[in-house]
């Protein structure tokens, strides 16, 4: 069995893991204070072009998205589209913290300007949660993603509103690389006021890096991190990771392989006739499949079922991965073509 159902079904890409054992006997200071999670921390500043933002190095992405609602007052809320990750898969997190997701329908994945004004229009006093921070995410759930005037619209918007920006960047490599994107690095920090850069995703064994522009924001992060278990002991392991990913642009290649296999899946999908739920330009491809041709499929690949599309076909999800090769595309291909023909004879 082949798995297209994530892009973290496999270890970690070579240079990650070499990185580590090179560095294994090094003896460090704990918590993130580490020589190699300073230096990590110096390099995605260099990477950003910002010296002023706060780096901080947290386990995953759930813990992140975690901590940056935790920023909030109890009776602020956060605003998301209602396939947001927040809202839809991390198991009530954000609301286990007492914070209230306020949840928009979004397009093709992404917010609108008119929802997040119609969300504080529509809040009006103490007797409503307060809005206070928007969600998104970037690629979103649905592998689309947003170009620089969306991000740099909905940013100000936030400002007119008194609303913080926070980008879930669990796949933001992936949306940096993908094709048509128009947003740098810079620019992602320009426009939020916090955000962190994935590599749970991409190529790492674990970790995420948190970066805080907004000053109001900063203040006693790491006591946040600490009572939220997100502070790793050996937090060496995830600096070392990202020293690792970030030499040679490796972070962006893993991302660029992982996108080209994806769109490569959707070119055999289309070329035999295939429709898709939607148009995604990143590593995450949703397929309509027939239901007999799909219980054919699943008896050799593993993937994620989306949803219902009518009584005979279903919305699929695959993903790839940095460690995706031609060569499983290619035998999905040949594969696919069998089941095809198989179909046709019954």
């Amino acid at each position: 069995m082949y798995s297209f159902a994530n892009d973290y079904s496999e270890g970690a890409c070579p240079e990650v893991l070499e990185a580590l054992i090179s560095t294994n006997y090094n003896q460090t200071d704990g918590y993130g204070l580490d020589e190699y999670c300073e230096t990590a921390s110096d390099l995605i500043k260099e990477k950003i072009g910002n010296k002023d933002i706060d780096v901080h190095f947290v386990t995953g992405g759930t813990p992140a998205n975690v901590l940056a609602m935790c920023l909030l007052k109890p009776y602020e809320a956060v605003i998301s589209v209602e396939s947001g990750h927040i809202n839809v898969h991390e198991t009530g997190a954000v609301e286990a913290t007492g914070h209230k997701i306020i949840e928009v329908k979004g397009k093709n994945g992404k917010i609108t300007v008119q929802e997040i004004q119609d969300v504080v229009k529509n809040h009006i006093d103490e007797h409503m949660v307060k809005p206070r921070m928007v969600f998104i995410s970037n690629a979103t759930e649905f592998g689309t993603i947003y170009y620089k005037e969306e991000l740099k619209e909905i940013y100000n918007t936030c400002k007119e509103l008194g609303l913080y920006l926070y980008l879930d960047g669990a796949r933001l490599a992936n949306a940096l690389v993908a094709q048509g994107n128009d947003l740098s690095l810079r620019d992602i920090c320009d426009y939020t006021d916090i955000f962190y850069l994935g590599a749970t995703k991409n190529g790492a064994l674990m970790g995420e890096a948190m970066i805080i522009k907004n000053n109001k924001l900063k203040p006693n992060f790491r006591y946040l991190m600490k009572q939220h278990c997100s502070m790793l002991a050996k937090g060496r392991v995830i600096g070392i990771q990202f020293l690792a990913l970030l030499k040679n642009d490796l972070y962006l290649e893993n991302a660029r392989n992982a996108n080209i296999m994806a769109q490569a899946l959707k070119y055999i999908f289309k070329q035999l006739g295939f429709k898709f739920y939607i148009e995604s330009p990143t590593n995450q491809i949703f397929p309509i499949i027939d239901n007999n041709l799909l219980e054919k499929i699943k008896s050799r690949y593993t993937i994620i079922e989306w949803g219902k599309y009518d009584d005979n076909h279903t919305i699929t999800r695959f993903v790839c991965s940095w460690a995706t090769r031609k060569s499983d595309i290619q035998e999905f291909y040949e594969d696919l073509l069998a089941f095809i023909r198989q179909e046709r004879i019954r």
